[in-house]
Parts: structure tokens; C-alpha cells; sequence
């Protein structure tokens, strides 16, 4: 049993002769105890004195030739055993590479299957798979180097002369290392892929964001009153300056699209969406510059309106005062009313300049074809001939007093 040649021919084998080796092992053991026994009994012999039934020297050479095929056993067990735990290491590496092989083949079948997703969702879910693989190779190449590591090694001690180690290591190293090609292949693939997917929805958010933007600057509410035209101004205004800033991300598009993978890149569509985005922004642009012209030119009607009110209720209270006024014939009375005059002619002065600013602000607005330029310029006119009947009032009074003057001051130098 100990001279056996037979080491095995898989590792199942291989535990099986260990396992019947061990109980071999542990029968030498208690048969060493009892020829231990039996030897000290049999030297016992040797040592009687008188009669003897047995040559000392036979009792001691018997003694000595059974513990030395007792000691050539346990050599042979000892070798027995070695030569048993090689082949088992022999067959346990074969057995690991061919699971390294099987588990290679497995993740290549999975890897010509995958897609690259549909979406940014479904690429989003292939990558997090695909990093959770990556760990498993890793974890995989740690075992895989070991098992080398440990075929290197059966290769360096020649005890079995195995063949095929050298075969399967080179072959293993092959396929693993197309293994890896392939998987970064394919994460290449699902990087460009999410990259064209994350563009696709950053651009899906672009033109929402246009086309709500496009809506609210194409809006025909311009305020009904002065404050609330100022309200839409100051809320347009920052919505100029979002429009400015999606500016440069409208001009980078192109230079996204020529990063992109070119099956990707290069399609009709993309360059399609490109310029659909571009004409998009240039007309919410273009809508949104003249909607700020309109309601600067609605507020500044408002505060026409609101000015040329503030005249007109001015030009009533002047009115009025002249038409009711009568020239005295006191002089003492005609001073009072001279001066009072003259603080008129102040007033009259700053009005003078608000009712220019108005006339003004009218012939701007008709210019700019403003859709209420007839309601404006008749808001001037109406305006205008009220100032110009104040001012005939005003002139008619001063000559009045100016007479009353001239023969107040006749009588006094009479």
C-alpha cells in the first residue's frame, strides 16, 4: 500500500487515497505502540540472569530488525503522504483553473450579450452592474494569480513531472487577458453611451426650459397701470440675464456633439436637435429683446399718462382761478395780484418743462410705431391746447393788469 504509484487522476481521487492513507497512518501508530510493547517485554529476556531461554544477542538483533521495518514504514508513510499532498496541490490546481476557465467563459457569453441601454435610465443600471463586475474580476485576478503563483511553484519542485502546467497557465493568462479586453470594451461603450444619453436629456431640458421661456417672453400682458408695468420690466430683466447665461451652453452644443462617440455624433438627428436648439434660442432672443422694448415703451405710456393727469390737474386749477378772477382796480389789490402772478410764472416755467418731457416721450413712441401712438398723440394734442388756453388766460390777465397799472399810475402823477 505505501509503494503505491497510484497518486490520483483528479482531486476527488486524490482525497479518497488521502483519506484511506490517514487510516493507514493511524493503524502504523497503534501497531508502533504495541511493538514498543512487545519489544521491551522480548529485551526483558536479554537481561535474565542463570537461565536463559533464548540467546541474548538473537532477542536483541529480533528487537532491532522489527523497530527498524517499524522506522522503514513510518519513512515509507511519511512518503507516501508528501507524495499524496503534491498530487492533491497538483489536481486542486488544475481543478482551480479550470473553474477560472469556466467562470471566463461565463462572463464572455455575458458580455457579447449586453446591450448598452435604451435610455439614460437603463444605462444608469447596466454601469452600476458593470462596476459590480469589474469588483468580481478584481477579486477574481487576485485568485487566478494565486493559483499561477502556486502552478510555478509544482513546477519548480519537479517532483511529479507533471505535464500541461505550463500549457494551461499560458492558455488561462490568454483567454483572461481577452477577458479584460473585452471588458473594457464594453465599459468604453457604456461610457459613450451614457455620455450620448446624458447629452440627450441635458438637451431635453434646454429646449423645455426654451420653449417655457418662449411662451412667457411672446406674452401680451404689458401692465395696466405704471406699477404694474414696472413689475413685468424688473421681472423680464432677470429673465434676460437667465437667457444670457444658457447662452454659452447653446454655443458648447457643438463641441459636445464632436466628443461624442461617432456612431453617436454623427447621426442625423443629433445634428437635427442641434440646430432646432439653436434657431429656438435665437428666436426666444429675439422675442424676448422686443418684449423688453414694449414694456419699456407701456411703462413709459403709463407715466405719460400719469404725468400728463398731473398736468391736467394743474392746468384745471389754473384754469379755473384765471376764469374767476377779476382784475382789481386798487392798486394796493393790483400788487397782490402781480405778485401773485408771478409766482404763477414759476410754476408755469416747471410745468412748461414736464409738458416738453411729455411731448417728447409722444414723438419717441409714435417713431418706435408704438400700437398706441393715436391715443398718445391725441393725449398730447388735448394736453397741449389745454396749456396753450392757459397761457392765452395768463397773457389776456397780465395785459389787464398791466393797463389797470398804467392808469393807476397816470392819477397818481396827476
Amino acid at each position: 500500500l505505501l509503494v503505491s504509484k497510484d497518486l490520483g487522476k483528479h482531486l476527488l481521487e486524490v482525497e479518497d487515497l488521502l483519506q484511506k492513507h490517514g487510516l493507514l497512518e493511524a493503524d502504523i501508530s497503534a501497531q508502533t505502540e504495541r511493538v514498543q510493547a512487545l519489544n521491551a517485554a522480548a529485551l526483558k529476556f536479554s537481561e535474565l540472569e542463570g537461565y536463559q531461554p533464548c540467546d541474548p544477542q538473537i532477542i536483541c538483533n529480533r528487537v532491532n530488525h522489527v523497530q527498524t521495518c517499524l522506522e522503514e514504514l513510518g519513512d515509507l508513510a511519511s512518503k507516501r503522504r508528501k507524495e499524496l499532498e503534491d498530487s492533491r496541490q497538483l489536481w486542486a490546481f488544475f481543478q482551480e483553473m479550470e473553474e477560472a476557465e469556466a467562470w471566463i467563459r461565463e462572463k464572455e457569453k455575458i458580455l457579447a450579450t449586453k446591450t448598452c441601454g435604451r435610455d439614460l435610465s437603463s444605462v444608469l443600471t447596466l454601469t452600476t452592474k458593470h462596476k459590480s463586475m469589474l469588483g468580481e474580476l478584481g477579486n477574481r485576478r487576485a485568485l487566478l494569480h494565486q493559483t499561477m503563483k502556486r502552478g510555478e511553484q509544482i513546477l519548480a519542485k519537479k517532483r511529479l513531472s507533471p505535464g500541461g502546467i505550463q500549457e494551461k497557465i499560458r492558455e488561462v493568462r490568454l483567454r483572461w487577458k481577452k477577458l479584460e479586453e473585452v471588458t473594457g470594451l464594453h465599459q468604453q461603450r457604456l461610457q459613450e453611451a451614457l455620455n450620448f444619453f446624458q447629452f440627450s436629456s441635458e438637451l431635453d431640458d434646454l429646449v423645455a426650459w426654451l420653449q417655457d421661456t418662449y411662451r412667457i417672453v411672446s406674452s401680451d400682458d404689458f401692465g395696466h397701470d405704471d406699477y404694474s408695468s414696472r413689475a413685468l420690466l424688473r421681472k423680464h430683466r432677470l429673465l434676460l440675464e437667465e437667457v444670457e447665461k444658457h447662452r454659452g451652453s447653446v454655443l458648447a452644443l457643438r463641441k459636445q456633439v464632436a466628443l461624442l462617440a461617432p456612431e453617436h455624433g454623427r447621426g442625423v438627428d443629433v445634428q437635427i436637435r442641434v440646430v432646432e436648439v439653436e434657431q429656438l434660442y435665437g428666436e426666444v432672443v429675439e422675442v424676448a429683446v422686443l418684449r423688453q422694448q414694449w414694456l419699456q415703451d407701456a411703462l413709459a405710456v403709463y407715466r405719460m399718462f400719469s404725468e400728463v393727469h398731473a398736468c391736467e390737474v394743474w392746468v384745471d386749477e389754473k384754469e379755473q382761478w384765471l376764469e374767476r378772477m377779476e382784475v382789481p382796480e386798487e392798486l394796493d389789490e393790483v400788487e397782490v395780484v402781480q405778485h401773485r402772478f408771478e409766482s404763477l410764472d414759476q410754476e408755469m416755467n416747471s410745468v412748461m418743462g414736464r409738458i416738453l418731457d411729455v411731448n417728447q416721450v409722444v414723438q419717441q413712441l409714435v417713431d418706435g410705431g408704438h400700437p398706441s401712438s393715436e391715443e398718445v398723440r391725441s393725449c398730447q394734442d388735448h394736453l397741449n391746447s389745454r396749456w396753450n388756453r392757459v397761457v392765452e388766460l395768463v397773457e389776456r390777465k397780465k395785459s389787464q393788469l398791466s393797463s389797470v397799472l398804467k392808469i393807476q399810475n397816470y392819477l397818481l402823477e396827476c
